[in-house]
């Protein structure tokens, strides 16, 4: 490893001399301690079969995980990333799971011995008489009982076998062609098929409003699909599907692994094998030709009359030949043998040539952990479709930090112009090629909503109305059809607009969308086209979803209206402002609901905004937050309020510009980089302001200095190129640290942003992080239309907190959280060491340090100037490297 001693030859402010021991501890003032918050009802003690001895903290998270789940909780769950608490979630949760199992049993089977022992003295009531001898007989015999068990398992595989001869596949009708196995279900989202010789499926059919309705659609509503029982099952949701995959990893190695049946739930994104629907650029363009290949199944080729005309052949698409009921009564099976993650369950669906997106859905009754993506879990409509049953369940929400930001965007819809003027003109078109064949109600709706469209939702009168008619009449994939089909051309929506040359010039540039490209669009940068929109062919079904969006309370939610330029850029919104709506349901029906993390602080934000507005009382949160498994001396965090030449670190937005800023930041990083071997990553907060700071390092020569000792590297904006940065930057670091390494370079530094796309989910474990420096306090912008929205909601509706107002502290909030997960990305296990440094006067305010980990907070120490703080970071890696040569 290369040597970490400082190399200077002065003592000037930009290249810091050491000062000894006895300075830093007379210049670093004792920060505040802030204990952790656990349950005090003290947890049973069980054996958890945990594959490895536990740590303490690894025990006690377990303990009062069975206790949350035993006594139907809301946990709340913190523990730092290292410390295995994927591990204590599995052996926790599915150590309670078997034991409720086993005490069900147990109640079942002592109502089988009480009804044995009824039936006995019944018995021998009948037959008494005085000179029948009294002898004690047992309750029961064991082959009595073995009968009895044999006879009830028969009966239900019975039960089941006759279930299927009904129904195919849960909540799943069968068709009326008895050689289809296509499953059409309103209950997956599929559409139902007809035949399309002609525009009769692109019709929408007669409309009954609820008032309305005849007596026979009522009794056909009543009617539902036959749905097997649900076990009891823990649902495990995580943010995003590489961290289900780990999850499930972890089930795998542990001693739950070979008996537990475990089903993991995808995207379309994710879990579709067919290569004609992959190979799409977006989400909803496969959603939409997923739909497609399923309403336009093959049919039976029918006998042709050689007397008749013959007619011209009519293109069709063919149905998915992944999509097969009996195939997927196969897949099923094969996903209740093993436990498989989604690469593994995509393999599967190869094979066997089944669907793996909708098999997947059909094994959930029987499992015993459903792994699931947050939004299928969490919005209720995806639920409903795939069948999940909260009722009497366990919920554990992983990287739950951002729940209320995950649930409120979840909920939140904006529409742009660009959607609004593509809805209205096809549906305009639409209404004027089938308008002889419209029954007189669906033409009212549609000019109705034609209406609402027109005037961008100024005037929503009747919008219930409209909701629901769209929603009963399917018309937006009947609109879709249209526009597959006929691929109508976009008009003028409103010609009185004030911007007429505005909408002219957006109407001109969408018509000509299938003409020559220019050599200007063309030279198009990388970042526009990591953000181009990819329409859909009918915006209509996102304008629903927009106007079910208003239904909330008025009160729960706000209309934001962004006005720009152009039409096209210009959107309206609503903003979800209270998620404890969404949340109410999941809370109420479930038996108990873990939310868990490696960092949740700030914690009040789930009691107040989620759980309490949710109808949670304080009694039933529990709460359990644990330290770090490292030793003390393997983290030095220090809070760091001043530079090199003494000028305060002020990264306020009205200061954090200047050159003097910007160069004293220079100067840290300079000197810091100098005693910190391996990888430094440094986070700024903002792209913006990263792209600012580098370009003035450049003309000052900073970054020349900085490429001295370290390799240099910058996140990209592209997600497509951070695998490769991160490759970059570890193959420097692996070499800089290599036995025998001679070069001046010590390792690399890697610039990110907070917020961005290497601070969250990204290990810089070992030599990739050994300091993590934090440039400032990452505030979202004040004026933020949707930001201040929130606040004066939360003002409005929640009680001040510490004297303080709400909205205020949410702000403060959602700055700190962001904050948590990037300085998390260091520390990742129990051997692994690394120096956190805050650099902005402000972390050395008690309300801002409240925020941060407890694990940190216990080991920060606050600098009141920088050759202190740069001592003891020379130090602690001195020390380390002595330690790794003994």
């Amino acid at each position: 490893m290369a040597s970490v001693a400082s190399e200077r030859s002065d003592t000037s402010a930009d290249d810091y001399c050491s000062l000894s021991e006895d300075d830093v501890s007379d210049v670093f003032p004792k920060s505040p301690k802030f204990s952790t918050a656990v349950s005090s009802k003290p947890a049973p003690p069980r054996d958890f079969l945990f594959p490895f001895t536990p740590y303490d903290i690894q025990k006690e998270f377990m303990s009062h995980l069975y206790l949350a789940l035993d006594e139907g909780k809301i946990g709340i769950f913190e523990s730092p990333t290292g410390t295995g608490k994927s591990l204590s979630l599995i052996c926790g949760a599915i150590t309670w799971l078997r034991d409720f199992e086993e005490k069900k049993k147990q109640e079942f089977q002592d109502i089988l011995d009480k009804s044995a022992t009824l039936e006995t003295s019944s018995d021998m009531d009948s037959t008494f008489t005085p000179t029948t001898p009294l002898v004690a007989s047992t309750p029961t015999e064991p082959d009595w009982f073995l009968e009895f068990d044999e006879k009830k398992a028969l009966s239900e595989k019975a039960e089941k076998i006759r279930r299927k001869s009904t129904v195919d596949v849960p909540s799943i009708k069968p068709s009326t062609d008895e050689n289809d196995n296509t499953l059409k279900t309103e209950k997956l989202g599929l559409l139902p098929e007809k035949e399309d010789d002609n525009d009769e499926n692109l019709v929408v059919e007669e409309y009954h409003s609820e008032d309305e309705t005849t007596k026979y659609e009522e009794e056909d509503e009543e009617e539902t699909a036959v749905v097997p029982d649900h076990v009891t099952k823990i649902y495990y949701c995580s943010r995003t599907h590489s961290q289900l995959s780990q999850f499930v990893h972890e089930i795998q190695k542990s001693p739950f692994g070979d008996d537990s049946k475990v089903v993991t739930l995808g995207s379309r994104q994710n879990l579709c094998v067919n290569e004609a629907v992959k190979k799409l650029s977006s989400l909803s363009l496969m959603n939409d030709r997923c739909l497609e290949l399923q309403k336009n199944k093959k049919k039976e080729s029918k006998k042709v009359d050689p007397t008749q005309p013959k007619k011209r052949a009519k293109v069709t698409g063919s149905g998915c030949p992944f999509y097969s009921a009996t195939r997927f009564e196969d897949f099923k099976d094969y996903v209740s043998l093993d436990v498989m993650d989604i690469e593994q369950l995509v393999h599967v669906g190869k094979e066997i040539k089944s669907c793996p997106y909708y098999g997947t859905r059909l094994a959930i009754p029987e499992a015993q952990v459903v792994v699931l993506p947050y939004n299928t879990l969490l919005h209720k409509s995806t639920r409903q479709a795939c069948g999940i049953k909260l009722e009497g369940n366990i919920i554990i929400i992983d990287e739950a930090h951002n729940l209320t930001e995950t649930i409120a965007s979840m909920y939140s819809v904006e529409v742009t112009g660009s959607q609004f003027c593509r809805a209205h003109s096809q549906l305009s078109q639409y209404m004027d090629k089938f308008k002889s064949r419209l029954k007189a109600k669906n033409l009212m709706y549609i000019k109705q909503i034609l209406q609402v469209l027109g005037r961008c939702i100024k005037a929503l009168g009747g919008k219930t109305n409209i909701q629901k008619y769209c929603e009963k009449s399917m018309i937006s994939k009947k609109l879709n059809g249209y526009v597959e089909k006929y691929q109508p051309t976009v008009e003028s929506v409103e010609p009185a607009v004030e911007k007429t040359s505005a909408m002219t010039k957006f109407l001109k540039e969408i018509s000509q969308k299938n003409s020559k490209p220019t050599k200007k669009d063309e030279m198009a940068t990388e970042e526009t086209q990591e953000h181009t929109y990819q329409p859909m062919k009918s915006p209509l079904q996102h304008i629903e979803a927009f106007l079910l969006a208003l239904t909330n309370t008025d009160k729960d939610g706000r209309v934001v209206i962004h006005k720009q330029e152009l039409l096209s850029k210009s959107s309206i919104k609503f903003l979800l402002l209270n998620p404890a709506v969404h949340f109410t349901e999941v809370v109420k029906e479930a038996r108990s609901v873990i939310v868990a993390g490696g960092t949740m602080q700030p914690v009040d934000e789930f009691k107040h905004q989620l759980f309490s507005s949710a109808g949670v009382t304080p009694d039933r949160i529990l709460e359990f937050s644990c330290g770090h498994v490292i030793p003390p001396e393997n983290l030095l965090a220090i809070a760091m309020a001043h530079g090199p030449s003494g000028l305060q670190m002020d990264f306020t937005f009205q200061s954090r510009d200047s050159p003097r800023m910007m160069d004293e930041l220079g100067r840290i990083l300079t000197n810091t980089s100098n005693v910190v071997p391996g990888g430094l990553v440094c986070f700024f907060p903002s792209y913006e302001y990263e792209k600012v700071v580098y370009n003035h390092w450049e003309k000052s020569g900073v970054i020349t200095r900085l490429q001295n000792r370290k390799h240099i590297f910058r996140e990209p904006r592209k997600a497509s190129q951070v695998d490769q940065v991160l490759d970059q930057y570890s193959s420097c670091i692996e070499k800089a640290c290599s036995e025998g390494n001679t070069l001046s370079v010590n390792g690399a530094i890697l610039f990110c942003v907070v917020g961005g796309k290497m601070s969250e989910g990204i290990n810089f474990s070992n030599d990739l992080g050994r300091c993590i420096l934090m440039v400032g306090l990452p505030f979202a912008n004040i004026k933020s239309p949707e930001l201040k929205e929130k606040m004066d909601y939360l003002d409005a509706t929640m009680p001040a907190i510490n004297g303080r107002r709400p909205g205020q502290v949410h702000y403060e909030n959602l700055c700190m959280k962001a904050v948590n997960q990037s300085i998390g990305r260091a520390i990742r296990h129990k051997g692994d060491y690394a120096t956190i440094l805050l650099v902005d006067y402000r972390y050395a305010r008690q309300s801002i340090q409240s925020k941060l980990p407890g694990w940190i907070v216990q080991r920060l120490q606050t600098a009141n100037r920088f050759g202190p703080a740069f001592s003891a970071t020379s130090k602690f890696f001195v020390d380390k490297r002595a330690n790794i040569q003994k």
